[in-house]
Formats: structure tokens, C-alpha cells, sequence
């Protein structure tokens, strides 16, 4: 059975640093790409950042941009995703998902998901 295991959450200052991890498990990061997504309290869950299985290419929301990197260790079937910068509406639970999606609209396709990891960024 696929599974994914995020961790690496936690509490943090407005613009410190996070880094999170998904372990997947009964696949290889080569076969589905991977995204990171979160749901604050109240709102609808939103696409982050997602790496694609074939070539690494990253893609992100754009309220992310400059301040996330997402990045893969093919080696410790893990993806990681690098939270800098961060401000309290970054705060939500964390989940990252598999699937094979379409790129151009990487925010769509995923049929499996994690646990999630929260994340809170208050002063």
C-alpha cells in the first residue's frame, strides 16, 4: 500500500524557517509526482508546490514564490519542502499527496495523501 509520511512541522517566529519531509513508501519518486498542499482552519485546502516524477521540474503557488523550494532525495525516497521567510497566514496543516498529474495543472490528480504536519507561525 502507498504511504506517505510528513514530518517536520512545528512552531515558528514570523519570517523564520521550517523544513518538512515526506517519506513515501511502495513507490519510487520516479513513477508519481509529489505535492505539497495545506488547509488552514476554515478554508479550503491549496495547492503549495509539487515536483514532477520524470524530470524534477518544480512548480509553486505563487504566494510561495521566493520564499519555498521544493526538492527530492530519490536515494531516501523522500521529498522535502523548504519554508523560508515564513508569515502567519503560511500557518495550516501540511499534507503532501502522489499522483500522476498534468503539469500544466499540477494542483489536480493526486489519489494518495498523507497525514499532514502543522504548521504555526506566530509570535
Amino acid at each position: 500500500q502507498v504511504q506517505l509520511v510528513e514530518s517536520g512541522g512545528g512552531l515558528v517566529q514570523p519570517g523564520g524557517s521550517l523544513r518538512l519531509s515526506c517519506v513515501v513508501s511502495r513507490f519510487t519518486l520516479d513513477y508519481y509526482a509529489i505535492g505539497w498542499f495545506r488547509q488552514a482552519p476554515g478554508k479550503e485546502r491549496e495547492g503549495v508546490s509539487c515536483i514532477s516524477s520524470s524530470d524534477g521540474s518544480t512548480y509553486y503557488d505563487d504566494s510561495v514564490k521566493g520564499r519555498f523550494t521544493i526538492s527530492r532525495d530519490k536515494a531516501k525516497n523522500t521529498v522535502y519542502l523548504q519554508m523560508n521567510s515564513l508569515k502567519p497566514e503560511d500557518t495550516a496543516v501540511y499534507y503532501c499527496a502522489a499522483g500522476i498529474i498534468a503539469t500544466m495543472n499540477w494542483k489536480l490528480g493526486y489519489d494518495y495523501w498523507g497525514q499532514g504536519t502543522q504548521v504555526t507561525v506566530s509570535s
